[in-house]
């Protein structure tokens, strides 16, 4: 069910914050051209472990979910992006699941594509991309 692990990423690659898992699954962005942006989408253990700990209003929804994250390879935590956590932590006042997200993106050289800009806009070094205008 869970991706591999973390391993050398080529191409352009991108990964998800939770939000947009989110967003994705109540129909409120369509993912098709995240799909044909990216050659490789990602997802954090954080962003995987957040989703699943929202509250469904079923089975069936959670079923769905889960069918749905199981499509991208997992970027597990490795001392490369706890490091990165760390710096990050260090430099800015931002929460510890949302460091985590930042530090993977930052290790694989993705963008990271959220709906919340602010809360890592204060990381150097980070591309974020919202798919909302």
């Amino acid at each position: 069910m869970i991706g591999k692990k973390n391993t050398e990423m080529s191409g352009k690659v991108a990964l998800l914050d939770s939000n947009i898992i989110i967003y994705i699954s109540k129909g409120e962005l369509d993912f098709l051209p995240l799909f044909e942006e990216y050659d490789q989408i990602y997802i954090s253990i954080i962003t995987y472990m957040e989703v699943l700990g929202y509250h469904f209003h079923n089975l069936n929804e959670k079923k769905k979910i889960i069918d749905f994250l199981s499509i991208f390879d997992m970027i597990w935590l490795d001392e490369h992006i706890v490091e990165e956590v760390i710096l990050i932590r260090e430099n800015t006042r931002i929460k510890l699941p949302d460091a985590i997200i930042a530090a993977s993106s930052k290790v694989i050289n993705g963008d990271l594509i959220t709906r919340n800009i602010d809360d890592f806009k204060a990381i150097s070094d980070l591309n974020l991309i919202t798919p909302f205008k």
